[in-house]
């Protein structure tokens, strides 16, 4: 009976969370993200700093060091996680299908307030920032574009699109048109306007014309 009871009390031991020890919640870690692209959009990457990012979070800047020891780690940390879905290859059965859940997926990215405000912010900062440049190339801009190739891979497959098509221009034209549109000349992207570029896109890879689908949501 004895040897039961130690053996119960070393099982609690080890349970117990030591005394005193910081425990990270989910919850404020959302705050803190959700903060740092709030404080990102309002000043820059040049100009954001912790301290402000905790006070826009709410929490003390203990919780946002227990979490990452500086900005950069933050970013890198965050950014891929956040922004690595930039587009869907999801398989609705049509090149055309997949491409315009593709290039509307972008599109509500891009229209998104704080995104708007800190794409160019990144692309003028990767100049003078090659550890930040790598992040996004390598988290970001790799993932993009491997979701577009697996579209494209599927309409050769199909017999949609040649088997020589070049799909590293093909992948180009996904979201550099919209991307032109939407952040650089700031300019309306309706369904209309979507459904021309989808074609566009199609015909000058070389594919047929096609009908769109009913429901390509």
């Amino acid at each position: 009976m004895e040897r039961k009871r130690i053996d119960e009390m070393k099982a609690l031991k080890v349970k117990r969370q030591p005394s005193g020890a910081a425990v990270i919640k989910e919850e404020k870690t959302r705050q803190l993200e959700k903060a740092l692209f709030e404080e990102w959009a309002a000043t820059g990457y040049a100009a954001m700093n912790m301290e402000n990012i905790a006070r826009r979070a709410g929490v003390g800047k203990a919780a946002l060091y227990r979490r990452w020891g500086s900005k950069f780690e933050m970013v890198s940390a965050v950014l891929p996680r956040v922004g690595i879905k930039l587009s869907r290859a999801k398989d609705t059965g049509s090149l055309h299908g997949d491409l315009t859940l593709m290039l509307r997926y972008l599109r509500a990215l891009l229209r998104h307030r704080l995104v708007q405000n800190i794409l160019p912010d990144i692309h003028a900062e990767m100049l003078r920032n090659p550890p930040l440049a790598a992040i996004v190339r390598t988290e970001l801009q790799t993932g993009r574009r491997a979701q577009a190739e697996l579209l494209f891979q599927r309409a050769v497959t199909r017999a949609e699109l040649p088997g020589d098509i070049d799909v590293d221009i093909a992948c180009d034209l996904v979201g550099a048109l919209v991307y032109w549109r939407l952040i650089v000349t700031h300019q309306r992207a309706d369904n209309h306007w979507l459904e021309q570029l989808t074609r566009l896109i199609i015909q000058g890879l070389g594919g047929q014309k096609t009908t769109p689908p009913q429901n390509p949501a």
